[in-house]
C-alpha cells in the first residue's frame, strides 16, 4: 500500500532527525505562560517566550479577555464578510491603525494569515517584490503565492538591495518587504536605508513587525519607531500574539485603499474565521498597557543587556543586537541539543534551533528576555550556562583555545 510506504520512509526520515540532533520534540508545560513556568511537574525559568514585557496573562489582559467573552460571546462561527464580523473587531482594528499611526488596519487570525494573503491581490505579473533573505516563513510563504516577478536581495544587504531595484526598474509596482527584526538573529532590519532607497526607485516598503511592536521604540511603535521611520513605511503587518498579550490573532496596516482591496481579495481573510471577539478585547488593553509601559521597556532592555554582557563574559559567542533576542551560537546541531538539555536540568527553560529553522552550521539557543523576568533570575541562567558549558566543553577558555563555540 502507498500509505505504508509512506510511514516507513517517514519513519526513517524521522530517525535520521534524531540521529543528527535535529529532531524537534515539544516539551509540555503545565502551566500558564510567564517568566516561570512548570515543566514535568518542576519551575523553571522561561527564556523562550516571545513575552517581551511580560504582559502574557497580565492581570488586566485576561480580565478583558474575560469581559470580552462575557460580552461577545465565544465565537462568531463565520468568516467576517458574512456574518462574523462583530463590533469589538472594528473597535480593536479602529485602535490598531491608530497605535501605528496609519489610516486603517485588518484583522487575520494570525501574522502568518496576514503575510500569507498580503502580496497575491495587490501585485501581478507586472510588478517585483524584493525580500530579505532571512524573511519570516510565512514571508516567503505569502511570496509564492504571487505572481509577481520575486527578487531575494542578501541580508541587509544594501547594495544587492539597490542592484535588484535596478533589475526591477521595468516592473508596475516595486514592494520592499522585510522583517523588521530577524527573530533567530534579533538584529534590525536597515530601515532608514531601504526607505531611501525606495524613494529613490518609487517603490513601496512594508515590514512585519512581530518582534518589534510593544517593546521597541520610545512608545512601543516597534521598529520602524525605533528607527525614526513610521511615517515612512506604507504596509506593517504584526501580531497579537506576542507582546500584546501572547495569545493569537495578526493584523495588517496601511492606507484605506490597501486595507479596504485587502478585505475583498485577500483569500487568509475571506475564508478564515473572524478572530475571535476575546482575543480582540485582550489585544486593546494590552495596545493599552503599552501606551503606559516606559518602565517596562526600559527593564526589558536592562535584562537584556545583564544577560548579553553575563553570557559573554563566560566565553560564549552571542550574535550582535539591540533587541531582547539573544542568540547563543554552537555550530553543532547535536551539541545545542545536549547544552538545552543540560540547562532544564539547571532550572532554565530554553530551545536548540537547528536547521531548517536556522541555516545549516548556526545552531544555536536562542534567549528571549522578558520585562518580567528579575536580575536574579538573570544571573541564575548566566551561571547555569557557565556549568552546563564546563561539562560539556563549550563556551569558557577551553572552547575559544579550540574553536568549540562559532
Amino acid at each position: 500500500m502507498p500509505s505504508k510506504t509512506l510511514t516507513l520512509h517517514l519513519r526513517e526520515q524521522l530517525a535520521e532527525l534524531k540521529a543528527n540532533g535535529l529532531y524537534k520534540a515539544e516539551r509540555q508545560i503545565e502551566s500558564p505562560q510567564s517568566a516561570v513556568i512548570t515543566v514535568n511537574g518542576r519551575e523553571v525559568i522561561n527564556f523562550c517566550a516571545n513575552n517581551y514585557l511580560g504582559l502574557s496573562n497580565h492581570p488586566e489582559v485576561v480580565r478583558a479577555a474575560h469581559d470580552g467573552l462575557d460580552a461577545w460571546g465565544y465565537g462568531t462561527s463565520s468568516v467576517r464578510f458574512i456574518c462574523g464580523t462583530q463590533s469589538i473587531h472594528k473597535q480593536c482594528e479602529k485602535q490598531i491603525a491608530e497605535f501605528f499611526r496609519k489610516p486603517d488596519a485588518i484583522l487575520y487570525i494570525s501574522c502568518f494569515d496576514a503575510n500569507g494573503g498580503l502580496f497575491e491581490p495587490l501585485l501581478t505579473e507586472q510588478d517585483a517584490i524584493l525580500s530579505d533573505e532571512l524573511n519570516h516563513a510565512s514571508i516567503i510563504d505569502g511570496v509564492r503565492l504571487c505572481k509577481a516577478k520575486r527578487l531575494r536581495y542578501k541580508h541587509n544587504d544594501m547594495a544587492d538591495l539597490k542592484a535588484k531595484l535596478e533589475e526591477a526598474k521595468g516592473c508596475r509596482f516595486k514592494m520592499i518587504f522585510t522583517d523588521s527584526v530577524f527573530s533567530m538573529d534579533g538584529d534590525l532590519a536597515k530601515l532608514p536605508e531601504i526607505c531611501d532607497l525606495a524613494d529613490e526607485y518609487d517603490a513601496i516598503v512594508g515590514i512585519d513587525d512581530c518582534h518589534g511592536t510593544g517593546h521597541l521604540g520610545a512608545t512601543g511603535r516597534g521598529a520602524a519607531e525605533e528607527l525614526s521611520v513610521l511615517d515612512r513605511i506604507d504596509i506593517i503587518t504584526g501580531t497579537l500574539g506576542k507582546t500584546l498579550g501572547g495569545a493569537s490573532g495578526g493584523f495588517t496596516v496601511a492606507s484605506a485603499e490597501i486595507v479596504d482591496w485587502l478585505k475583498n481579495r485577500s483569500r487568509t481573510y475571506l475564508f478564515s474565521n473572524a478572530v475571535p471577539p476575546a482575543l480582540c478585547a485582550a489585544g486593546m488593553k494590552a495596545l493599552e498597557l503599552v501606551d503606559t509601559s516606559a518602565e517596562l521597556r526600559e527593564r526589558s532592555r536592562a535584562n537584556a543587556k545583564r544577560l548579553r554582557v553575563g553570557l559573554e563574559s563566560k566565553g560564549f559567542t552571542l550574535k550582535p543586537g539591540p533587541t531582547p533576542i539573544i542568540p547563543v551560537m554552537f555550530g553543532d546541531a547535536a551539541i545545542a541539543s545536549k547544552m538545552a538539555e543540560e540547562l532544564l536540568s539547571l532550572g532554565i527553560y530554553v530551545i536548540a534551533f537547528s536547521f531548517p529553522v536556522v541555516p545549516q552550521g548556526q545552531a544555536r539557543i536562542r534567549m528571549q528576555v522578558s520585562a518580567a523576568h528579575t536580575p536574579e533570575q538573570i544571573d541564575l541562567a548566566i551561571a547555569a550556562f557557565e556549568t552546563a558549558g564546563q561539562k560539556l566543553g563549550v563556551g569558557g577558555v577551553l572552547s575559544s583555545a579550540r574553536g568549540a563555540v562559532s
